[in-house]
């Protein structure tokens, strides 16, 4: 009786043993089966580039792309977005007293253009940005795998009423970091997908 019941003992415990050596501080398992989705990191990033570009901080947004979608220096990128009526008062041909404007021929000018600016009463106002729906996202085209967002928000224009914003991100692991590679409006035939995110990125 003592020996079956020694043998069971050490039975059991092993079973312990095994059972505490196959689990990890965070709820996974070593060594085998799928990771635990980045989640939390991933949603992060992807809020973070989205308010960057709706606040038109371009520098900031270029840094959170991935190469292929700065498609150059983050330089590169901050010029090709930032816009052309951006310089100043002084710098603008209309201030110069040498600036002679065209004339038409019964000897009338053209009407000034009226620049936009990011400042300027044409800006729209969005509200608060909400990253969810985090999927993940097979490669399609010159995109990698990642891992998709759905990023909501609502866009007010002068005299006209709020909108809804909805916008897909393709999010891929670039040197350690979580970056933009992917962005694309949600259509409403989207909405009516299983995964409006994956529907939105697939098409390239």
């Amino acid at each position: 009786m003592n020996r079956k019941a020694t043998t069971a003992a050490l039975v059991a415990a092993g079973i312990l043993a095994a059972a505490g050596c196959s689990s990890s501080d965070d709820g996974g398992t070593k060594g085998s089966g799928p990771q635990k989705a980045p989640t939390d990191a991933v949603l992060t990033a992807a809020r973070s580039y989205q308010e960057a570009a709706n606040r038109l901080d371009w520098r900031t947004a270029c840094k959170m792309s991935s190469a292929r979608l700065r498609d150059g220096s983050v330089e590169d990128c901050v010029d090709r977005n930032t816009p052309d009526d951006a310089a100043t008062a002084e710098e603008s041909p209309s201030s110069s007293p040498s600036f002679e404007p065209p004339r038409y021929a019964d000897g009338s000018t053209p009407d000034p253009i009226a620049s936009s600016t990011p400042s300027g009463p044409e800006r729209a106002d969005t509200g608060k940005v909400t990253a969810s729906d985090v999927v993940e996202v097979p490669a399609v085209e010159d995109h990698p795998a990642g891992y998709g967002v759905l990023i909501t928000y609502t866009v007010k224009w002068p005299d006209k009423a709020a909108t809804t914003k909805r916008r897909a991100l393709r999010l891929v692991d670039e040197g350690g970091a979580w970056v933009v590679d992917q962005h694309e409006d949600v259509q409403e035939g989207d909405m009516g997908h299983g995964s409006p995110v994956r529907a939105a990125l697939s098409g390239g």
